[in-house]
């Protein structure tokens, strides 16, 4: 991203803002509904995350900013839920000018650009903190990052009051990985294979090899990364793979958002038709629920 168009995104911020101000409401109620009724088979994440962001936002003493890092298979429901986190702490959800999204592939493609891609961020970061301490970052596509490139805003994540007069204490940072996907499923298959039920998984299953394998993984953004080396991410969170159940209940979904009746019968013929894994048991949705708007449009 061109350091103009770094200006020009704040610039629209500050003058969005300076003429309406904003309001946060306390909507925790509403998030764990949604979590609870909209986020398919993440048993896992749906506990972890509405306790992590309801205690954060209730928290007025916050010491740090509020760092997520959601790993998994695409298409089973990390940035759906970073959706249902912006809505239900503002107004105008991922529309929000609050709500700042940065994709590795889009926004940091060269790699020979990292050093200027380091002092954008900071500046970035600092710019809209500075015009709103409740702002919110996505961070999609980490196992594409370059390396080193997130630790450049280590500074505003650590246990600091204010730096150069701003305070990051009550911001939030999300990071959305692919990369650790497979060590996801291999730990879900296991409890496939013992005949134990997938809602047994706990985070502490899984957390500590996340960590290690973004820390150890040469070609992801958390590469050797102070985040991680500091104890600054707060939780590491597995998306687990999506089962045929889980499928069907999201084409379900996806006929009610069309207004549509419902049909259990076409949602199985279309969950059907789509590829699952490993080849001998098949267990899980290749692609989670990410082909099946448009993959419903042939059946209807």
């Amino acid at each position: 991203m061109s350091s103009g168009v770094f200006q020009l995104l704040f610039m629209q911020s500050f003058l969005w803002n300076a003429g309406i101000g904003w309001t946060i409401p306390n909507r925790n109620s509403s998030l764990k509904a949604d979590l609870q009724n909209k986020l398919l088979g993440q048993h896992i994440a749906s506990r972890v995350i509405l306790k992590a962001v309801s205690g954060f936002m209730s928290n007025e003493n916050a010491k740090n900013p509020l760092l997520l890092s959601l790993h998994g298979r695409s298409g089973i429901g990390m940035n759906f839920v970073s959706e249902l986190i912006a809505e239900n702490i503002f107004k105008e959800g991922m529309d929000s000018s609050f709500v700042h999204l940065f994709l590795a592939t889009f926004h940091f493609q060269d790699k020979n650009k990292l050093e200027t891609y380091k002092t954008q961020l900071q500046q970035w970061i600092k710019g809209n903190v500075t015009n709103c301490e409740r702002s919110m970052f996505i961070f999609e596509e980490m196992d594409k990052m370059h390396p080193g490139l997130i630790d450049s805003i280590k500074p505003y994540l650590g246990y600091h009051n204010k730096l150069d007069g701003v305070s990051y204490r009550r911001a939030i940072f999300i990071f959305l990985s692919n990369a650790e996907a497979d060590i996801i499923t291999q730990k879900a298959l296991e409890f496939v294979r013992e005949g134990r039920d997938r809602e047994e998984i706990e985070l502490e299953d899984l957390e500590t090899s996340l960590s290690d394998s973004a820390f150890n993984n040469i070609e992801s953004g958390f590469w050797h990364s102070t985040l991680i080396d500091e104890n600054l991410v707060d939780f590491f969170i597995p998306f687990l793979p999506l089962e045929y159940q889980h499928v069907v209940q999201c084409i379900m979904a996806e006929m009610r958002a069309r207004n549509l009746w419902p049909d259990k019968k076409v949602a199985d013929q279309v969950a059907r038709d789509l590829r699952y894994i490993p080849k001998v048991e098949r267990v899980f949705s290749m692609k989670g629920c990410k082909t099946i708007a448009k993959r419903l449009d042939h059946y209807l």
